[in-house]
C-alpha cells in the first residue's frame, strides 16, 4: 500500500510539466514581470542539484516570487488571469517544496504564507478544475510542514478541509484518494486533528461513507445491516471491495481515521454515536484483505476503546468483536505491531467481560440503540431476576430508551421491533403493577400499532406483549 501521489494527480502534473508556456508573451501581456520570469527560468527544467543551489542562494527572492512581499505581488496574484501560467507555477512550486526543505521553511516564515493561495483554491466549484486541485496540493505541503498552527494557518486549514471535502463527496475514486492523502499529511498534529473533528460533517462523514460502501452498506441500508452482519462487501479480482471502493482508497481512508483515533478521548463517543464506528470496524475486520488494513483497524479500535472504556467496551461486545479477534489471532500474522495491538485489545476486552453481569450486558445493548436476539431476551430466569431492576435502574432510563428504539420504523431491520415487544411483554408479566409506567411512555399504544405490521415476527411479539396487559386489565376489574 503506497503513499505515492494518486495516478490522477500525477497524470495531471506530468501533462502540465510537458506543456509549452509562451513566457515572453506572458511578460508582454503583463501577466508576469521580467524579474518573475527570470527566477522561474533559472529553476525550470534544470537538474535537481542545480535547482536546489540556485534557490538556497536566493531564498528571499524565491519567497517573494511565490508569496509576495510589501509592494510586490506574488506570481499567483500577478498571473491571476493566466490560467496556464498559474497551473505551471503551482506544479513547479510543488516540486520545489518536495526537494528543497529550506524553501518550505523560508515561505513559512512569511507573515501570511497562505494568502496568495486561498483565492485560487476557491476559484471553481468543479472538483475536477485543475487550479484548485493543484493549489490544495501546495497548501497541504505548507500546512503539513508548519511546526505550529498559527491563526492564519488555522483559517487556511479550515478552508482547505472544506475544499477537500468536495473531493471526498464525489464518486470519483481518483479525486477521493487525492483528498484523503492530503488529509493524512495534514493530521500530524493535535490541533489539526481537533479542527478536523470540529468540521466532521464535512471531513469525517464522507470518509465513513466510503468505508460503509466498502462493506456494502449505503444510505438505504443505514446502520441496521452493520449490527445484523448482513453486509455484502467482498474483495474481487479488480482489487476493490463492495461499492467499488479500491483497496488503496480503503487503506488511505483508514489511515486518516487511525490518525484521528489518537484523539480518542475527544472523538471516541462521537464516532460511535454519530457513525457506528465499532460495528463498522468490526465488519471491515471481517473483510479486511491485507494485514496493513487489519493493523490500522485493530490499532484504531484499541485507541478508541482504551480511552472510552465505560462507553465503548459494551458496544464492542454487542458487535461481537471479541469472537472475531479470536478468529484473527488464529491466523498466521507477520506484522509485529499488529500482533501486539491485537493482543492488547483482546486482553482489554477479556478483562472487561469478567466484570460484566447479564444485566450489565442487557443495559449496554439497550443503550446502544440497537437490539438483537442476545441470550437475555429469551431467558425467563433473566426476566424474573431483573425486570424490576430494569424498570427502576437510573430512574427508569432503560424503559425510556426502549420507547425511543420502538418509535423508529426500522424498515431494514424489523427484528428490532419484535425484540422490543418481547421485552415489553416480559416487563409487564414480571412486574404488572408497574405497567402504567410503560403506558405513560406510550409503549402500550406503540405495541398495539405494531399488531398491524407486515412482518410476522413483529405481529406475533406485539400480540404476546399486549396479552399481558389484557390479562392484568381483566384481573383487576
Amino acid at each position: 500500500m503506497s503513499l505515492d501521489p494518486p495516478t490522477y494527480l500525477s497524470s495531471l502534473q506530468n501533462n502540465i510539466r510537458a506543456r509549452p508556456i509562451p513566457w515572453d508573451g506572458a511578460v508582454r501581456a503583463g501577466t508576469i514581470s521580467e524579474d518573475q520570469l527570470s527566477k522561474i527560468r533559472a529553476v525550470d527544467k534544470v537538474r535537481k542539484e542545480q535547482r536546489k543551489e540556485i534557490i538556497e542562494d536566493d531564498l528571499e527572492g524565491y519567497c517573494t516570487l511565490f508569496v509576495g512581499a510589501p509592494g510586490k505581488p506574488s506570481v499567483f496574484e500577478s498571473a491571476a488571469k493566466g490560467a496556464h501560467v498559474v497551473q505551471y507555477v503551482l506544479v513547479l512550486l510543488g516540486d520545489l517544496l518536495d526537494g528543497i526543505p529550506a524553501l518550505l521553511t523560508a515561505i513559512l516564515e512569511h507573515p501570511d504564507p497562505y494568502k496568495p493561495f486561498l483565492p485560487i483554491l476557491a476559484q471553481s466549484n468543479d472538483p475536477e478544475s485543475p487550479i484548485p486541485l493543484l493549489t490544495s496540493t501546495v497548501l497541504a505541503k505548507l500546512l503539513g510542514g508548519a511546526p505550529d498552527l498559527t491563526d492564519e494557518g488555522s483559517s487556511a486549514l479550515r478552508k482547505l478541509f472544506s475544499y477537500l471535502s468536495t473531493l471526498t463527496k464525489t464518486t470519483d475514486g481518483g479525486l477521493q484518494d487525492i483528498a484523503v492523502l492530503q488529509y493524512s499529511g495534514l493530521l500530524r498534529g493535535k490541533k489539526s486533528r481537533q479542527l478536523f473533528w470540529e468540521h466532521r460533517s464535512e471531513t469525517v462523514a464522507p470518509l465513513i461513507d466510503i468505508l460503509r460502501a466498502a462493506v456494502g452498506i449505503d444510505s438505504a441500508n443505514d446502520s441496521a445491516s452493520l449490527w445484523s452482519g448482513a453486509t455484502v462487501g467482498r474483495t474481487n479480482v479488480e482489487g476493490t471491495l463492495g461499492g467499488g471502493v479500491g483497496l488503496q482508497l480503503l487503506y488511505h481512508a483508514l489511515l486518516v481515521l487511525w490518525q484521528l483515533s489518537f484523539e480518542g478521548e475527544t472523538v471516541g463517543e462521537g464516532l460511535e454515536d454519530e457513525y457506528d464506528i465499532i460495528p463498522l470496524y468490526t465488519q471491515l475486520l471481517r473483510l479486511s484483505p491485507k494485514e496493513k488494513t487489519t493493523r490500522l483497524l485493530i490499532s484504531s479500535l484499541y485507541n478508541l476503546l482504551s480511552t472510552n472504556m465505560q462507553t465503548l467496551l459494551p458496544t464492542a461486545g454487542l458487535a461481537r468483536l471479541p469472537a472475531l479477534l479470536q478468529n484473527i489471532t488464529g491466523r498466521h500474522l507477520t506484522d509485529p505491531d499488529l500482533i501486539e495491538d491485537l493482543q492488547n485489545l483482546s486482553e482489554m476486552l477479556e478483562e472487561y467481560k469478567k466484570t460484566q453481569t447479564t444485566f450489565d450486558e442487557y443495559a449496554a445493548e439497550v443503550n446502544s440503540g440497537h437490539l438483537r436476539w442476545s441470550p437475555p431476551h429469551r431467558s425467563p430466569t433473566f426476566w424474573a431476576e431483573n425486570a424490576r431492576r430494569i424498570l427502576e435502574h437510573d430512574k427508569g432510563e432503560l424503559p425510556k430508551k426502549l420507547a425511543e428504539i420502538m418509535s423508529k420504523p426500522w424498515d431494514n431491520d424489523k427484528q428490532v421491533l419484535a425484540i422490543s415487544c418481547n421485552d415489553i411483554g416480559n416487563l409487564v408479566r414480571e412486574v404488572p403493577e408497574k405497567r402504567y409506567q410503560l403506558e405513560r411512555l406510550g409503549l402500550k399504544s406503540r405495541v398495539m400499532e405494531l399488531m398491524s405490521e407486515k412482518e410476522e415476527s413483529v405481529r406475533w411479539e406485539s400480540l404476546n406483549a399486549l396479552s399481558g396487559w389484557l390479562r392484568y386489565s381483566f384481573e383487576t376489574k
